[in-house]
């Protein structure tokens, strides 16, 4: 819940009813708040005293810090407001104040006066207070006792209640001094070499990532062949590749490299490539028997991504063509029997893990703002509890960095009253060199808290951690077949994954698992195991590369979760609409060659089109950043309004996607400059990414026979290029004007804040849009200006069938 709808609930609950003026009230007032007491107080006339404990430790997450010194800080504060009213009245003129400022300065400034006389009386009893300090104390020590410089102490009545429920005990090993996959290597490969199939069991941390793959290496599977492991994410991929690489003493690119998309980091020399699960799956492209692969390890297949599942059931059909073929399936402990029954009942190895006992703690009342609720946990772990690193988990991205800005100023605020607290973000878009950051050991009396995403729950293992803190939140990706559209939404977690979580804290030693959330919660909302991606997404993608590979009736293809129907017929109904199937449920030409790009089939329709277009480069470009649209601009605290500025200037009236080609154009300009990056408040590290896919894409695009030499000076190209893949992804401003719907399946939509047509009037009427983001509404991303009748003449046949079903048409 965001903090807006936590206020407006417990305002209904209270009054019974609300509005947004009661809401901004409430939210001034408790920003303003030096105190609970304090914000009691100017509740209390609209009868909502009752909030205040609740709504000042949600906007004050470091309200856990008792603040000693709250005269001095609400009279600085006070002045400070008073010097800036008097800047912009010396800047502007009295008479330029609206009446409410020039009333809201007068109030200040007669606060401010009454203030002095209070300020005062309060510097004299510190004073007085620091004297009686030094008069009581025994003669021996003459020093009056030393205050934290910071001006804050812990209050525990400001904490978050926990209550201690269950244990996770403990489960050992023979030797602590190995990884456990070591003391079992022996058994594990003989089980191999007289096996096709075997299914490997267990925890993270057991080592099975890392050493597995060294362990056929070593025993010369290698010779005949490459031995590639896959893994469900980039950054497991690349982080993992990188750790053996170094274990092996061998340089990154060399024997061992990786390959995601649009980055190809291997050589001829490449014996053990760690690899996405897509990028292998690619593979059958070119080589239906995987002919240059000797083994083949799928990890983390209980994870069961899209793209994994796809990859167990072609290779279970290769296997009965290659009986050479050594295939390791690696799994948690949890489904294990599942992968063993799909291969032919596989031989299952179970390698126990090390691990200490966990204690679960969940908190006593539900947390109105998990965000606010992570913060202050941290604290009061970092204060109360014995050293040890933290671990939280995240729903995304820009979680992590909110997150990672508060604590980073709390820490500042507090000063030297605290020991020292080093923050690590992790996620795909960080720098390496940052990501490496949460594997360096934590200096002597210190303490990390490391800051991720569900990726840490398998993917990841990071020594020291001995707490978790668990908001019971992941962000996964819904595929509504009715309306044929995919959202990106923030859901509960399974009760697998948070078990999974709460066995990060028991690797070194006894650990805790801080859940923000009841235990009637876990019970009742968390389902015991996450939903498979194939049950959730949009299938369009795998429809059309199967079909590539040869797979004639995708509805007979085994998988070890079957979509329904409904799906399926969707998927091919998508295809059809895109040009890539023929009425008779056959691939078409254009098919063949969308297969060929390692995108959405919408975004392969893109580029194709581009090539007719004459707008390829630009439409390249687009791609290339549209994949990075939320990692792309920062607007760092204290320099707010400045980031607002510069990003204005980039801002293009046609919308996101010209906003985005500006960007480019003027960092291209600047020689791909550090600096131009740093004055308009844009990520180099990412512009240096979207440099590197965009080379890709040419490339590819130049394989494909798509580059034209002709350059479109019409934006209206670029404009009926991306609507040839992204038609269905268009909306009509609704009547009020305040909202849009979508074409064909009336669904009510509204542009993101962060789009450069937000704050545009009037609004335009028609709009495309790259994705849907679910929040406290369903918002589209990646917003761009388009006219009625280029959506009718890219797409005739999609709205032919909308007007058939009497849906909402263009007019």
């Amino acid at each position: 819940m965001g903090l807006r709808e936590s206020i407006k609930s417990g305002i209904l609950d209270v009054l019974g009813a609300v509005d947004d003026d009661a809401i901004d009230f409430c939210m001034a007032k408790a920003k303003d708040a030096a105190s609970v007491k304090d914000l009691e107080n100017s509740l209390e006339e609209l009868g909502l005293k009752t909030l205040a404990p609740k709504l000042y430790s949600i906007m004050h997450p470091d309200s856990i810090f008792k603040n000693k010194n709250v005269p001095k800080i609400r009279y600085d504060r006070l002045r400070k407001e008073v010097q800036i009213f008097e800047q912009d009245i010396e800047k502007y003129g009295w008479e330029n104040l609206s009446q409410r400022e020039q009333e809201e300065f007068t109030m200040k400034k007669d606060m401010l006066a009454s203030f002095n006389l209070e300020n005062e009386s309060w510097e004299e009893q510190q004073l007085n207070r620091v004297k009686r300090k030094v008069e009581d104390k025994p003669k021996p020590e003459l020093e009056p006792e030393s205050e934290d410089e910071s001006g804050y102490e812990y209050d525990s009545d400001q904490a978050i209640e926990f209550d201690e429920t269950e244990t996770i005990p403990e489960q050992d090993v023979e030797d602590d001094s190995k990884l456990p996959v070591m003391l079992h290597r022996k058994q594990l490969m003989d089980l191999v070499k007289h096996n096709q199939i075997v299914i490997v069991a267990g925890e993270t941390g057991s080592g099975k990532t890392t050493k597995i793959p060294q362990f056929l290496y070593e025993d010369g599977y290698a010779e005949h062949g490459k031995i590639a492991c896959t893994q469900p994410r980039r950054i497991a991929a690349m982080s993992v590749a990188t750790r053996v690489a170094q274990e092996m003493n061998v340089r990154l690119g060399g024997k061992v490299g990786y390959t995601i998309r649009f980055d190809d980091n291997t050589s001829k020399e490449t014996r053990i490539q760690y690899m996405t699960d897509g990028m292998l799956m690619r593979e059958f492209l070119t080589d239906s028997e995987m002919s240059k692969f000797s083994a083949v390890m799928i990890d983390e297949a209980h994870e069961r991504t899209l793209q994994t599942d796809v990859l167990l059931a072609l290779i279970r059909d290769i296997c009965t063509v290659r009986p050479e073929l050594k295939v390791i399936i690696s799994s948690a402990t949890i489904n294990s029997d599942r992968f063993s029954s799909y291969f032919g009942h596989a031989p299952v190895y179970v390698v126990p893990g090390r691990r200490f006992p966990v204690d679960i703690l969940y908190v006593k009342q539900p947390e109105a703002n998990y965000l606010q609720a992570a913060i202050m946990t941290v604290f009061q772990i970092h204060l109360t509890q014995d050293l040890g690193d933290i671990l939280v988990f995240l729903p995304g991205q820009e979680d992590i960095e909110n997150m990672a800005e508060s604590l980073q100023e709390t820490k500042l605020r507090l000063g030297n009253s605290i020991k020292d607290l080093l923050i690590c973000p992790i996620y795909a878009n960080l720098p390496s060199e940052q990501q490496a950051r949460i594997f360096e050991p934590t200096p002597n009396g210190a303490r990390k808290v490391v800051l991720a995403t569900n990726i840490a729950e398998t993917s990841l293992t990071i020594d020291g951690i001995v707490y978790v803190v668990d908001p019971g939140l992941v962000k996964e990706k819904e595929y509504n077949p009715r309306t044929m559209m995919e959202s990106l939404v923030t859901k509960e977690c399974s009760q697998a994954s948070a078990n999974q979580r709460a066995g990060r804290a028991g690797r070194v030693c006894p650990g805790k698992c801080f859940r923000l959330y009841t235990r009637q919660a876990y019970e009742d909302l968390l389902q015991p195991e996450s939903r498979p991606e194939v049950l959730r997404v949009n299938l369009a993608a795998i429809v059309l590369l199967l079909m590539s590979f040869g797979v004639s009736n995708v509805f007979e293809f085994q998988l070890l979760d079957m979509p329904t129907p409904e799906a399926l017929v969707k998927a091919m109904q998508t295809l059809y609409q895109l040009g890539a199937v023929n009425g008779a449920g056959k691939l078409t030409k254009l098919g063949r060659q969308m297969a060929e790009f390692p995108a959405d089939p919408m975004l392969a329709k893109v580029l194709i089109a581009s090539g007719t277009l004459g707008c390829s480069d630009e439409i390249i470009t687009i791609i290339a950043m549209v994949g990075e649209l939320g990692n792309l601009f920062y607007r760092p605290r204290g320099k707010k309004e400045e980031a607002d500025f510069a990003h204005n200037s980039l801002s293009q009236p046609e919308g996101d996607h010209f906003t985005l080609l500006q960007v480019w154009f003027q960092w291209s300009a600047s020689n791909f400059s550090y600096q131009w990056c740093r004055d308009h408040f844009v990520q180099h590290r990412t512009m240096k990414r979207v440099r590197d896919v965009r080379k890709q894409l040419f490339r590819l695009c130049e394989r494909a026979g798509i580059i034209s030499d002709a350059q479109a000076n019409d934006p209206n190209a670029i404009q009926k290029a991306l609507l040839a893949g992204y038609f269905a992804y268009t909306a009509r401003l609704s009547k009020s004007g305040d909202f849009y719907i979508t074409q064909g399946t009336k669904q009510s939509v509204w542009i993101h804040p962060s789009s450069s047509l937000h704050s545009r009037k009037p609004l335009p009427k028609y709009v495309l849009f790259h994705e849907l983001a679910l929040t406290s509404r369903e918002f589209m991303r990646g917003v761009l200006v388009v006219e009625p009748e280029w959506i009718r003449q890219v797409a005739p046949h999609y709205f032919k069938q909308v007007e058939e079903r009497k849906r909402p048409v263009l007019r």
